[in-house]
C-alpha cells in the first residue's frame, strides 16, 4: 500500500509538471517613450528604459546602461543622452528615464546598450540592444536606415504612426548580416495587467524569419509590442573565473495605436 501511494503520489507530481509551462517567461530589453509621435501640441516625451517580462508585467534590475543614443535618421547624426538618464522604477524594480525634447522635424532611432545581465536560471549572460522610434513634426524620412549595430532588427514597415491590426515586418540582422530563420519572440506590454492570457502559450508569440532574416506579425491590440531575435554572440563573457556564453538580442518596440 505504501509503495501504491508513493507511486500515486509522483504521477501526480508529473502531472503537474506537463500541466506547468515549460519555458521560462522572456525576457526583454525596453525602450518606452510615452509618445512615438510628437507635433507642436506635444514637443516631448518622457522615456523609459527597462529590463521587463512585458506581458506578464515582472520586472528586472536594470544597471545604468552603458549608453543611450538618439540618432537622427535623415541625417544620420547621433548623441548620447547617457548623462540625462535618471534612476526611477519600473515594475518595483531599478530602471531609467529621460526626457527627451527633438531640436527639429525628423524621424529620432533611441538606443540602449545595456550592460549584460547575468540570468542564472540560464547560466548565461543577457544583452539586449533595444532601439525604438519617435516621430517628430511631420517628417517620416530615413527610418528604414540601418543603425549598423552588432544586432538589430531593421524595420520594414514604417515603425510609428500604425493601427492595430496593421502588419509589421522587420529584418534581423547580426553583425551587419542577415540572419535568415531567425527566431522572433513578441510580446505585448500588458499595462495594469488588462489583457489575459488564455494559455501560457499565448504570453509569447514566436514567429520566424525566412531566409532573408525577414519576420511579419499583425498587431491584434493596440498599445507597445516587443520583437526580440535572440542569437548566440560568438564570444563569451567571464562570470566568477569561468567563460560563459551571451545571448544577444536584437529587440525594437512599436506603438500600434487604435482605429478611431
Amino acid at each position: 500500500m505504501h509503495k501504491h501511494l508513493l507511486t500515486c503520489a509522483f504521477l501526480a507530481v508529473l502531472g503537474l509538471c506537463f500541466l506547468l509551462p515549460q519555458n521560462l517567461a522572456a525576457h526583454f530589453g525596453a525602450v518606452l517613450p510615452e509618445h512615438s509621435l510628437l507635433e507642436q501640441r506635444q514637443k516631448k516625451t518622457d522615456v523609459s528604459f527597462a529590463f521587463l517580462h512585458p506581458f506578464e508585467q515582472e520586472g528586472m534590475k536594470l544597471d545604468k546602461p552603458l549608453g543611450v543614443e538618439v540618432t537622427h535618421m535623415g541625417s544620420g547624426q547621433s548623441r548620447s543622452l547617457t548623462d540625462n538618464l535618471q534612476a526611477t522604477q519600473l515594475l518595483g524594480h531599478q530602471a531609467w528615464t529621460t526626457t527627451f525634447q527633438p531640436k527639429r522635424p525628423g524621424v529620432f532611432c533611441l538606443t540602449m546598450d545595456p550592460q549584460p545581465y547575468w540570468e542564472e536560471a540560464e547560466d548565461i549572460y543577457i544583452k539586449h540592444l533595444t532601439k525604438t522610434y519617435i516621430a517628430a513634426f511631420g517628417q517620416e524620412s530615413g527610418w528604414t536606415k540601418p543603425l549598423n549595430l552588432e544586432t538589430e532588427i531593421v524595420p520594414l514597415t514604417r515603425p510609428f504612426g500604425l493601427y492595430a491590426g496593421n502588419v509589421f515586418q522587420g529584418r534581423v540582422m547580426l553583425n551587419q548580416e542577415p540572419v535568415p530563420g531567425a527566431e522572433v519572440e513578441i510580446e505585448y506590454f500588458n499595462q495594469d495587467k488588462q489583457a489575459e492570457a488564455q494559455s501560457p502559450y499565448m504570453v509569447t508569440q514566436v514567429v520566424t524569419a525566412d531566409e532573408n532574416g525577414v519576420f511579419t506579425y499583425a498587431a491584434p491590440k493596440a498599445g507597445w509590442w516587443g520583437f526580440s531575435a535572440l542569437n548566440e554572440a560568438d564570444y563569451t563573457l567571464e562570470h566568477e573565473g569561468e567563460e560563459k556564453n551571451l545571448e544577444l538580442g536584437a529587440v525594437i518596440w512599436v506603438q500600434f495605436l487604435p482605429w478611431q
